[in-house]
């Protein structure tokens, strides 16, 4: 775990300041700035079409008495594709728009079941039904 939060604290930022050095070094500094500044809004434009599409499908599935499992699936990494392009730097707005994008979404979803799946399996993670 602490290998993970090092790496999520200290790599990531210092790769984020690295890459937008080398954007600003190539196109400017006001051009980087506007960059971010227009992948941070259509990043927020597209987590809110995309949220408001999702919910949409999580109330029809419940309307039919299903549970929407892929619905909140989707919803988590929405959330999170929103929240990564709302972050400042250009690595984690890649990053955000492949979990915000359908076509990628569809296949980290399956990695991510798989993923699920085996942690299940396995006993990392347990389901406690109250």
């Amino acid at each position: 775990m602490f290998i993970k939060l090092l790496f999520l604290f200290i790599v990531v930022p210092v790769l984020e300041i690295y890459v937008l050095l080398a954007v600003g070094n190539t196109i400017g500094l006001g051009l980087t700035i506007l960059l971010v500044l227009a992948t941070g809004i259509a990043g927020a434009h597209l987590a809110k079409t995309q949220g408001i599409s999702l919910m949409r499908r999580i109330q029809q599935e419940m309307a039919e008495g299903r549970m929407p499992a892929e619905e909140l699936l989707d919803g988590a990494m929405v959330l999170s594709g929103g929240l990564l392009l709302l972050t400042p730097g250009f690595c984690t707005d890649l990053s955000g728009f492949l979990l915000l994008a359908p076509f990628s979404r569809a296949i980290l979803k399956k990695w991510l079941k798989k993923l699920l799946s085996s942690m299940l399996a396995s006993g990392q993670i347990q389901i406690h039904r109250g």
